[in-house]
Protein backbone atom coordinates (compact mmCIF):
# COMPACT_ATOMS: atom_id res chain seq x y z
CA UNK A 1 0.00 0.00 0.00
CA UNK A 2 1.18 3.17 -0.87
CA UNK A 3 1.18 5.78 2.19
CA UNK A 4 3.67 8.41 0.59
CA UNK A 5 0.92 11.07 1.98
CA UNK A 6 0.72 9.95 5.45
CA UNK A 7 4.40 9.31 5.94
CA UNK A 8 6.75 11.25 3.89
CA UNK A 9 4.92 14.52 2.76
CA UNK A 10 1.02 14.36 5.37
CA UNK A 11 1.86 17.94 6.48
CA UNK A 12 1.99 19.04 2.93
CA UNK A 13 -2.11 17.19 2.45
CA UNK A 14 -4.81 19.61 1.72
CA UNK A 15 -7.37 17.51 3.28
CA UNK A 16 -9.77 19.41 1.71
CA UNK A 17 -8.70 17.79 -1.83
CA UNK A 18 -9.82 14.53 -2.33
CA UNK A 19 -7.55 14.23 -5.29
CA UNK A 20 -4.67 13.00 -2.28
CA UNK A 21 -6.28 9.72 -2.33
CA UNK A 22 -5.60 9.19 -6.20
CA UNK A 23 -1.53 8.83 -4.37
CA UNK A 24 -2.72 5.99 -2.03
CA UNK A 25 -3.79 2.43 -2.33
CA UNK A 26 -6.23 0.40 -4.12
CA UNK A 27 -9.14 0.74 -1.65
CA UNK A 28 -8.49 4.95 -1.34
CA UNK A 29 -8.28 5.68 -4.95
CA UNK A 30 -11.83 3.30 -5.44
CA UNK A 31 -13.52 5.48 -2.22
CA UNK A 32 -11.65 8.68 -4.65
CA UNK A 33 -13.83 7.45 -7.48
CA UNK A 34 -17.07 6.57 -5.08
CA UNK A 35 -17.25 9.81 -3.68
CA UNK A 36 -16.75 11.79 -7.56
CA UNK A 37 -18.86 9.31 -8.87
CA UNK A 38 -22.19 10.03 -6.66
CA UNK A 39 -21.06 14.03 -6.35
CA UNK A 40 -21.05 14.16 -2.26
CA UNK A 41 -18.41 16.70 -2.00
CA UNK A 42 -20.67 18.82 -4.65
CA UNK A 43 -23.64 18.08 -2.59
CA UNK A 44 -22.18 19.07 0.49
CA UNK A 45 -20.01 21.83 -0.46
CA UNK A 46 -22.03 24.64 0.87
CA UNK A 47 -20.82 22.71 4.38
CA UNK A 48 -17.26 22.77 4.03
CA UNK A 49 -17.00 18.97 3.77
CA UNK A 50 -13.85 16.96 4.83
CA UNK A 51 -13.55 13.37 4.42
CA UNK A 52 -11.79 11.88 8.02
CA UNK A 53 -11.29 8.92 9.72
CA UNK A 54 -9.16 5.50 8.83
CA UNK A 55 -9.59 5.71 5.18
CA UNK A 56 -7.69 9.07 4.39
CA UNK A 57 -4.96 8.00 6.78
CA UNK A 58 -4.46 4.33 5.37
CA UNK A 59 -5.55 2.02 7.88
CA UNK A 60 -8.75 0.89 6.74
CA UNK A 61 -10.07 -2.65 7.69
CA UNK A 62 -12.84 -4.42 7.10
CA UNK A 63 -15.84 -3.04 7.68
CA UNK A 64 -14.47 1.04 8.39
CA UNK A 65 -16.89 3.79 6.55
CA UNK A 66 -16.59 6.95 5.73
CA UNK A 67 -17.06 9.66 7.75
CA UNK A 68 -17.36 13.20 6.41
CA UNK A 69 -17.90 15.96 8.53
CA UNK A 70 -19.57 19.42 7.72
CA UNK A 71 -19.89 22.66 9.36
CA UNK A 72 -24.03 23.26 9.66
CA UNK A 73 -25.63 26.88 11.24
CA UNK A 74 -29.61 25.78 9.77
CA UNK A 75 -30.23 22.59 10.96
CA UNK A 76 -33.33 22.41 9.68
CA UNK A 77 -32.16 23.15 6.31
CA UNK A 78 -29.64 20.89 6.57
CA UNK A 79 -31.51 18.22 7.69
CA UNK A 80 -34.20 19.28 4.50
CA UNK A 81 -31.24 18.99 2.33
CA UNK A 82 -30.03 15.35 2.85
CA UNK A 83 -33.27 14.04 3.09
CA UNK A 84 -33.85 15.24 -0.05
CA UNK A 85 -30.28 14.17 -1.53
CA UNK A 86 -30.07 10.99 0.22
CA UNK A 87 -33.25 9.14 1.21
CA UNK A 88 -33.31 6.81 -1.95
CA UNK A 89 -29.99 5.24 -0.70
CA UNK A 90 -29.78 1.82 1.17
CA UNK A 91 -29.69 2.05 4.89
CA UNK A 92 -30.87 5.43 5.33
CA UNK A 93 -31.26 7.03 8.74
CA UNK A 94 -31.09 10.60 10.21
CA UNK A 95 -30.90 11.65 14.01
CA UNK A 96 -30.43 14.89 15.32
CA UNK A 97 -29.33 14.67 19.27
CA UNK A 98 -28.06 17.78 21.55
CA UNK A 99 -24.52 16.72 22.95
CA UNK A 100 -23.24 19.08 25.56
CA UNK A 101 -24.82 21.78 24.53
CA UNK A 102 -24.05 21.49 21.33
CA UNK A 103 -26.73 20.12 18.49
CA UNK A 104 -25.28 17.56 16.09
CA UNK A 105 -26.69 15.79 13.25
CA UNK A 106 -25.80 12.24 11.79
CA UNK A 107 -26.83 11.17 8.18
CA UNK A 108 -25.92 7.28 7.51
CA UNK A 109 -26.58 5.32 4.29
CA UNK A 110 -24.53 3.12 1.87
CA UNK A 111 -22.99 3.70 -1.38
CA UNK A 112 -22.02 0.68 -3.00
CA UNK A 113 -20.01 -1.64 -0.99
CA UNK A 114 -19.37 1.31 1.85
CA UNK A 115 -21.24 2.86 4.48
CA UNK A 116 -21.33 6.48 4.81
CA UNK A 117 -21.89 8.59 7.57
CA UNK A 118 -22.69 12.30 7.48
CA UNK A 119 -21.85 14.34 10.28
CA UNK A 120 -22.42 18.06 11.23
CA UNK A 121 -22.61 20.43 13.68
CA UNK A 122 -21.57 24.05 14.17
CA UNK A 123 -18.10 24.34 14.46
CA UNK A 124 -15.27 24.63 11.76
CA UNK A 125 -14.92 21.38 10.23
CA UNK A 126 -10.84 21.61 10.47
CA UNK A 127 -12.15 22.16 14.46
CA UNK A 128 -13.83 19.35 15.30
CA UNK A 129 -12.83 16.40 16.73
CA UNK A 130 -12.82 13.76 13.94
CA UNK A 131 -10.47 16.60 11.92
CA UNK A 132 -8.11 16.76 14.88
CA UNK A 133 -7.72 13.37 15.51
CA UNK A 134 -7.04 12.22 11.94
CA UNK A 135 -4.45 14.97 11.36
CA UNK A 136 -2.45 13.92 14.65
CA UNK A 137 -2.89 10.38 14.13
CA UNK A 138 -1.45 10.96 9.95
CA UNK A 139 1.73 12.56 12.49
CA UNK A 140 1.87 9.67 14.41
CA UNK A 141 2.57 7.16 11.48
CA UNK A 142 4.64 9.35 9.61
CA UNK A 143 6.61 9.41 12.51
CA UNK A 144 6.76 5.97 14.09
CA UNK A 145 6.71 4.12 10.70
CA UNK A 146 5.52 1.07 9.12
CA UNK A 147 5.57 -1.39 12.11
CA UNK A 148 3.81 1.15 13.76
CA UNK A 149 1.18 1.17 11.39
CA UNK A 150 1.12 -2.44 10.96
CA UNK A 151 0.62 -2.56 14.60
CA UNK A 152 -2.95 0.11 14.55
CA UNK A 153 -4.06 -2.15 11.90
CA UNK A 154 -3.46 -4.92 14.00
CA UNK A 155 -4.89 -3.50 17.03
CA UNK A 156 -7.99 -2.73 14.57
CA UNK A 157 -8.41 -5.76 13.07
CA UNK A 158 -8.55 -7.47 16.90
CA UNK A 159 -11.60 -5.07 17.19
CA UNK A 160 -10.20 -1.89 18.91
CA UNK A 161 -11.55 1.51 17.50
CA UNK A 162 -9.45 4.11 16.00
CA UNK A 163 -8.70 6.26 19.18
CA UNK A 164 -8.24 3.30 21.83
CA UNK A 165 -6.16 1.47 19.00
CA UNK A 166 -3.45 4.80 18.95
CA UNK A 167 -3.75 5.14 22.65
CA UNK A 168 -3.02 1.47 23.43
CA UNK A 169 -0.03 1.60 20.66
CA UNK A 170 0.82 4.50 22.82
CA UNK A 171 0.17 3.54 26.22
CA UNK A 172 -1.65 6.41 26.77
CA UNK A 173 -3.73 6.35 29.99
CA UNK A 174 -7.53 7.86 30.65
CA UNK A 175 -9.94 8.82 27.49
CA UNK A 176 -8.37 7.89 24.54
CA UNK A 177 -10.20 10.43 22.60
CA UNK A 178 -9.28 13.27 25.12
CA UNK A 179 -5.91 12.04 25.08
CA UNK A 180 -5.02 12.05 20.86
CA UNK A 181 -6.42 15.76 21.13
CA UNK A 182 -4.12 16.70 23.36
CA UNK A 183 -1.25 15.31 21.37
CA UNK A 184 -2.86 17.12 18.17
CA UNK A 185 -1.05 20.28 19.75
CA UNK A 186 2.20 18.79 20.81
CA UNK A 187 5.65 19.34 18.47
CA UNK A 188 6.81 16.00 16.54
CA UNK A 189 9.72 16.34 18.78
CA UNK A 190 7.20 15.72 21.67
CA UNK A 191 5.46 12.88 20.02
CA UNK A 192 8.94 11.50 19.42
CA UNK A 193 9.44 10.96 23.21
CA UNK A 194 6.22 9.18 23.42
CA UNK A 195 7.76 5.53 24.16
CA UNK A 196 6.21 2.92 21.87
CA UNK A 197 8.26 0.09 22.58
CA UNK A 198 7.44 -3.11 24.47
Amino acid sequence: MSTRYAEESFHFVNWKDLSYLLDGSPVQIEVHNLLRNYFLFEKLRPYSPILVGTVPIGINVAGSDLDLICEVTDFNAFEAEMFAAFKQEQHFTIVRRVVAGLERIKVNFTLERWPIEIFAQSIRTTEQNGYRHMVVEARLLALFGHAFRAEIIQLKENGFKTEPAFAKALKLEGDPYLKLLELADWTNEQLLALNVAD
